[in-house]
């Protein structure tokens, strides 16, 4: 009676084993489905299970995911040119080193010894199976949460908002601190680095143009400009410096009383841009440019104003009302 009774425990257990599903035995569709569910730490962790988890873990389908929604408001194309770039160099630095290590080591031993050979081409064909593409997106992912890999990107209100600096954008390098989940800038305006720390999130933006901060922006919006469009205009200390960008809006010409039926400000060919978070009588509070010749005006005392983007994005206007200080800036 006891016999029967072990028995059919074994069989029922049995059973129950046959039932049971591993991820392993999914196919790749509901796999991916469950994997794209997971967040990056728990990723890793089923990346280290075992060698076919590993690789499904690591595909770029999920890890483009991650990087869209965590890092896709900050990290532009120009940083992920210059990812690309960082990962080439890398690959020609190892390349470097493999050849100067082959080079030293036939200098030493001056005969082929296969035996040797053959055990660092394993040792290399495991490595390389077990490591994480350099190019991958994880591996792009888990640099920026690091604090590895340093990326251009646009910092608003920079200097912690000095005055110098109140609704301005400049280009800067940057590292993120995953401790308290803010970033590090370095700037350089002209010959030497300046950093700041604690960066909030709401800070950054991806450079809405793909150009050098050093070069001027060509207009392509002046004939449309009318008195409460809002822009942002570049603008430079003096000619060695980079541009920053600089929000404003279009004010109306001194003749003008500022009515809309019988405002013909944009009938003519100077315009009036207004930067008003600066106290009333400031030199910083207005400036006026030619829209018909308008390339870059100023001098080595006011400074240079560059080219001008229109901002139609609403997104984009509501951002730089959210960094309005809340006091007018008295700065001349």
């Amino acid at each position: 009676m006891s016999l029967k009774n072990n028995s059919s425990v074994s069989k029922v257990e049995n059973e129950e084993e046959e039932g049971k599903v591993s991820l392993l035995d999914l196919p790749d569709l509901p796999l991916e489905c469950i994997l794209g569910h997971l967040s990056p730490s728990e990723l890793c962790s089923v990346a280290a299970v075992c060698t076919s988890l590993r690789d499904t873990s690591r595909s770029d389908h999920l890890w483009k995911k991650h990087m869209e929604r965590k890092w896709g408001k900050v990290f532009g194309d120009a940083a992920y040119r210059q990812w690309k770039c960082h990962v080439a160099s890398k690959a020609r630095e190892k390349i470097s080193n493999h050849q100067n290590q082959k080079g030293l080591f036939a200098f030493l031993h001056g005969d082929f010894r296969p035996l040797v050979w053959m055990k660092a081409k394993s040792e290399k064909g495991t490595r390389s199976s077990n490591s994480l593409p350099e190019d991958s997106f994880m591996a792009l992912y888990l640099s920026l949460e690091s604090g590895k890999f340093w990326f251009p990107a646009q910092v608003y209100n920079r200097e912690n908002g000095h005055a110098g600096f109140m609704l301005s954008c400049y280009d800067a390098q940057l590292c993120y601190d995953s401790r308290s989940d803010t970033f590090l800038a370095r700037y350089s305006p002209h010959g030497r680095w300046t950093t700041e720390e604690n960066i909030r999130w709401d800070r950054l933006r991806v450079p809405p143009i793909a150009s050098s901060p050093h070069a001027l922006h060509i207009s392509d919006c002046l004939d449309d400009l009318r008195p409460g469009d809002h822009i942002e205009i570049q603008w430079r200390r003096n000619k060695e410096f980079p541009y920053g960008w600089w929000y404003g809006v279009i004010g109306h010409l001194e003749q003008c009383q500022g009515h809309g039926n019988h405002c013909r400000c944009h009938n003519n060919d100077m315009v009036i841009l207004e930067f008003m978070q600066y106290s009333a009588g400031s030199r910083w509070r207005q400036t006026m440019i030619d829209r018909k010749h308008h390339i870059e005006k100023g001098n080595e005392i006011d400074g240079f104003y560059g080219g001008i983007r229109k901002l139609h994005n609403r997104e984009e206007i509501t951002r730089w009302k959210k960094l309005w200080p809340t006091k007018t800036v008295v700065h001349d």
